[in-house]
Parts: structure tokens; sequence; C-alpha cells
């Protein structure tokens, strides 16, 4: 049996992802500790402050017995993922045992406003359904929901909502930039870790967590499509492991699979983009060195 939690239209001012609203950080901060306080299939981890000293959250999402060994679970994918000492037949061993570790982020350029609204429909589906896809993934995975740019969310959430006219609301006009002192490159921060929010990620993925999965999501797409999905354009980029390429392209396929079953059209993949695996600096690309499938959409 799965507790009743509070769904996003009771608690919000309007329901997110509706015509002419936007949640900000603070609500979208709010809700994630309600549902903290009322699923025991979520745990919240406040993963350090952004540069304007708000905390960042990450939602970790899995059975309630996964939960209960989330350090085992942790302890197990850095082994795996460091390698040292380890043999064949131990790694082996140990990715039986282990957990698939999969993070999926929001609002990393926040006037992408899609994917911060999305995720506050997202987690908690997973907190509500059980369904035997769910119940399976909630089993196999361990699935870190984190938000990149919460100051800037808190920004352009406020510049749209400031007219009470929903007909006059933008954040076209927006008078500064919605990262501070980086404002859009952010995206490609990742190598250098300026900004406090970087290194608060970066951690998580590449000292604590070291998931298999780096799913980064983004809104602009190509004129014409829904969605980008990987595999990126050829040529990959052969200073890559080949098989994290060859795991990116089948993990982006069926993506891809996934969504003309459900009949949902206008996803574009390889050469519909120009979207490669040539630049080092974003989260998704630095991923691939350290073997992880990196994914932008």
């Amino acid at each position: 049996t799965v507790a009743a939690q509070t769904a996003p239209e009771n608690f919000f001012k309007q329901k997110p992802g509706t015509d002419y609203y936007l949640a900000n950080y603070t609500e979208y901060e709010a809700y994630l500790k309600r549902l903290a306080g009322e699923s025991d299939r979520m745990k919240l981890i406040d993963i350090g402050k952004t540069a304007e000293g708000r905390s960042q959250w990450m939602a970790i999402v899995s059975s309630p017995a996964n939960l209960a060994k989330l350090d085992h679970y942790r302890d197990i994918a850095g082994k795996l993922a460091r390698a040292k000492g380890l043999s064949e037949a131990e790694a082996r061993r140990l990715a039986s045992e282990g957990k698939a570790v999969v993070w999926i982020d929001a609002g990393m350029h926040a006037n992408e406003t899609v994917t911060s609204q999305g995720q506050i429909q997202g987690i908690p589906r997973m907190l509500t359904q059980s369904d035997p896809e769910t119940m399976r993934l909630l089993e196999d995975c361990i699935i870190l929901f984190a938000h990149d740019n919460p100051d800037g969310m808190e920004l352009v959430s406020n510049w749209y909502m400031r007219n009470a006219d929903p007909k006059k609301r933008e954040f076209a006009t927006l008078p500064r930039l919605y990262h501070k002192y980086i404002g859009h490159d952010n995206n490609r921060d990742s190598y250098m870790m300026a900004m406090p929010e970087t290194e608060n990620v970066n951690r998580v993925l590449f000292r604590q967590w070291y998931p298999q999965i780096i799913y980064n999501q983004h809104q602009t797409g190509p004129d014409g499509m829904v969605v980008f999905v990987p595999p990126f354009r050829d040529p990959f980029n052969f200073n890559y492991d080949p098989i994290v390429m060859s795991q990116l392209s089948e993990v982006g396929f069926s993506m891809h699979s996934r969504l003309i079953a459900e009949g949902k059209a206008g996803s574009g993949t390889r050469s519909a983009a120009r979207y490669s695996t040539w630049h080092n600096g974003m989260e998704r690309s630095v991923a691939y060195f350290h073997n992880s499938i990196g994914l932008l959409t």
C-alpha cells in the first residue's frame, strides 16, 4: 500500500505545467519537504549551497528497502566506478548485488522552464504509482532527482509571475543574468567548477554516487521537433571508451522506441541536430570521462 501523498495541484497556487504559471524554487523546496515527510520511497538530501546561499536539494527515490541500505549501495557504486584492486569475479558479484544509479536533473538553464515544472510532476508519480513497471524501477534503481540552478528558478519564476494579468507574463525582459556571474554558461562549467552549484553536482556524480546514467534536461530544441534525444550525430568522440558511446546509443534509442510506442511523435536523433560528443565541458559530456552514460534532451 502507498500512503496518500499531496498531489502538485493540491499544493501549488496552480497546477505546475499549466498555462501562465511558474512555481518558484521556494515553493518547489517546500513541496519536496512535504513529499519527504509523506513517503517512504524518498529521502531528501541537501547537497550544498548555491551562489546566493540557497540549499540545493536532491531527492533520492527508490524502494523503502533500498533506502534503508543507501550507504551500502553507494559503496558498491563507488567500488565499481573506481575499480581499484577489484578482480573480475568480485566486480561481477558487486554488479549483481548493486542497484542502477540514475541521475535526472532539471533547471540548468532557468529560462528553459519546462524541466523544473516537469520534475515537480515526475517525482510524485514515482512516489505514488504502484504498477508493475514503477515497482520494478524502484526495486532495481536508485534515482537521484536534482536541481542544477535554484537561484535561476527563483529569479525567472518571480519575474514571470510579477504581473497579475496572466497574458502579460513573460521573462524575455529579465534585467539580469539568471545565474550569478556566469549566466547561460553554467552549461559549460562542469570541467572547471567555477560555480558552487557545479561543484555540488560534481561531488554527487563523481565523488559520492557515481551514477551509471547522467541525464541532463534542457528545453529548447531544433526547429520542427518536439524533442531531441541521443544518439548524437556521427562521428563520436574517439577519445572516449567506445563501449560508453555504444551504450549511450542504446539508452537513447530505447527512449525513442518508448516515445514511438506511446504514439508520441516528434523526437529527433543523430544528424537531426548539431549536438555531438565533442564538447568536453558540459555535465553530460564530462560524464563520458568517468565512463557514465551522459544524456541530454
